[in-house]
């Protein structure tokens, strides 16, 4: 059996359904052995960026792991973008890239990545975008290397991993002789017993004394499935709850005791409750930039942290917990509404009070645009019940976490702390391998589109119908309010856009080019019952700027706060 078709039978062997790749010579054995292969579905790829971003996308909702691959040299360094992706945001993803020939080290041959003779030093690079990087200079170590890195994939805090494949052990003679299949044997993370008392004796103390309790919901339970469980514990106890954006819809958006989300690009109601807030139960999140407005030193001021995340390391990396619960969010969540039933005192019905702006009518300035937000609350409207919407990087993510509404089941991520442009544009089609029975819409910026937007032709290719919203305005939107900010003018944040209409048609797919908001609903629904990829571009009022405050309390808070820092720099 040759390396190749080994490492894909080995894949197969704990459930691999789909691998995203490059084409190159490096890669030529992979791609022989994945045609063959009856249980793993091959998607080639037209720049090896997209690959990576597919296999975060297959891997987002799944806790499966998402593969993907490349040729030596340049094809290989293109996955960095992803893998760095998989390891902010706990994606378990396996990269397999070429390597020259181990015999030519040094000797500069094509692609070659040895670190010698003045070449990259492509084990270097993989090491520090990864969990752990592996080299196979070792065919008779195949299965041993494969089965090592899917279960570190896996573990604990998922992340992504990378096998170099020398050249060497492709060629005709090289036999793995010893396949046997892989056993991926990934451990639960179960909280201490120990720490769950602690924690439940804060909050029943809390609740006793009538303290303000809130909870803030993250990914991390997103990533656990435990929705359930968390609607158990808040309603149980009477807990109000805000999610970061990356925890949007981990219960009904419309719940009573629903505060929205909580970010500097986040609803009123979850702010202002956060800063009245005596102790925070965060569940799953990391406390990330954009959800702690630019990491504040006052945010936890005052307040008890009780804090929950599968990796150690995430606890106290920003702010210190008073109690820390080191644990997947389903069990820790299952184990404090256990324990906290046994010491809570009877909990009145809370009224929470709502964000009157996520349905308050939106003025649009602009005839022949849409305004954003009024599209973002058409499309809650219209999202399938079980519909997945990722957003890409930019102002259009604030539009689509501040007024789309989530019911359960539908699903919502945005690029998380690495923070890429066209991850979603080109991981739908991930997320779609994942789950060809829901829809997949995209929300991405024309810049994002146009970054990489000829993945449209591999959709088509593969029959892949995801529906692209392009919030079309003809500039960087997110990077010209910065420059406004920070320099009092703007500068090359303004380019042009081709037809999409006509550029979908030549790819083969449907293209709607919208101007109102009736005519982004009609597209809407032209595209779902569709079953085409589909681009909608969407022609949106410049004037229209979304919601950002970097104080919690608020934007008048906010700009007091600014106006202090200036006349006491003045």
């Amino acid at each position: 059996m040759r390396v190749y078709e080994a490492i894909v039978k080995g894949l197969e062997s704990v459930g691999v359904d789909a691998a995203f790749g490059g084409a190159g010579e490096n890669a030529a054995g992979a791609m022989i052995a994945l045609k063959h292969s009856q249980k793993i579905r091959p998607v080639i790829v037209r720049h090896e960026q997209a690959a990576s971003f597919m296999a975060c996308g297959y891997a987002i909702y799944t806790n499966r792991l998402g593969v993907c691959f490349a040729t030596a040299g340049p094809g290989a360094f293109n996955l960095f973008s992803g893998l760095a992706v998989a390891m902010s945001d706990c994606y378990p993803v396996l990269a397999i890239s070429g390597f020259s020939r181990l015999v030519w080290a040094g000797k500069g041959a094509l692609n070659e990545t040895s670190g010698a003779g003045g070449t990259p030093d492509s084990r270097a690079m993989f090491a520090a975008t990864t969990k752990k990087s592996y080299f196979l200079d070792d065919i008779s170590k195949t299965c041993d290397v494969l089965e090592e890195a899917v279960n570190l994939a896996c573990e604990g805090r998922p992340g992504p991993v990378h096998i170099h494949v020398p050249e060497d052990l492709t060629l005709e003679g090289q036999s793995v002789d010893n396949y046997r299949d892989l056993k991926l044997v990934v451990k639960p993370v179960l909280p201490d017993p120990a720490q769950i008392a602690a924690a439940a004796g804060a909050i029943a103390a809390a609740l006793r004394a009538k303290k303000s309790v809130i909870a803030l919901i993250g990914f991390g339970a997103i990533k656990s499935n435990a929705g359930p469980e968390l609607q158990a514990l808040v309603e149980r106890f009477q807990i109000p709850f805000a999610t970061t954006l990356d925890g949007k819809g981990i219960i009904d958006e419309t719940h009573p005791l629903g505060l929205g989300v909580f970010a500097d690009s986040g609803h009123a109601a979850a702010g202002k409750a956060f800063v009245a807030a005596d102790l925070v139960i965060a569940v799953g999140n990391s406390f990330a930039q954009h959800a702690t407005f630019n990491f504040r030193d006052d945010l936890l001021t005052g307040k008890t942290l009780v804090h929950i995340n599968i990796s150690a390391g995430e606890i106290g990396k920003v702010y210190a917990a008073a109690h820390g619960i080191v644990s997947d969010a389903k069990a820790a969540v299952v184990a404090l509404t256990a324990a906290l039933s046994q010491l809570a005192p009877p909990v009145r019905p809370a009224t929470v009070a709502k964000d009157r702006h996520v349905t308050a009518p939106l003025i649009n300035l602009e005839p022949n645009h849409v305004h954003p937000g009024q599209m973002a609350q058409a499309l809650s409207k219209m999202l399938p019940d079980d519909a997945i919407v990722l957003a890409d990087a930019g102002a259009h993510l604030c539009w689509l976490g501040y007024f789309l509404q989530l019911r359960r089941g539908q699903h919502y991520r945005k690029p998380g702390s690495f923070g890429p442009m066209a991850w979603a544009v080109n991981g739908a089609l991930g997320a779609k391998m994942a789950f060809p029975d829901r829809p997949v819409i995209v929300g991405c910026g024309d810049g994002c589109y146009l970054l990489s937007g000829f993945e449209l032709m591999t959709a088509v290719h593969y029959d892949l119908p995801i529906i692209w919203i392009i919030f079309h305005d003809d500039e960087y939107k997110l990077i010209k309010l910065y420059q406004l900010e920070a320099f009092h003018e703007t500068g090359l944040v303004e380019f042009s856009n081709p037809d999409y209409v006509a550029y979908a048609k030549a790819c083969g797919a449907q293209g709607f080019r919208v101007q109102s908001l009736a005519e982004f609903e009609a597209a809407f629904r032209v595209a779902l019952a569709s079953g085409k990829p589909t681009l909608i571009d969407a022609s949106i009022a410049r004037l229209a700027i979304p919601h950002y405050s970097t104080n919690p309390a608020g934007l008048l808070a906010a700009i007091e706060e600014a106006l202090e820092k200036k006349l006491e720099g003045g």
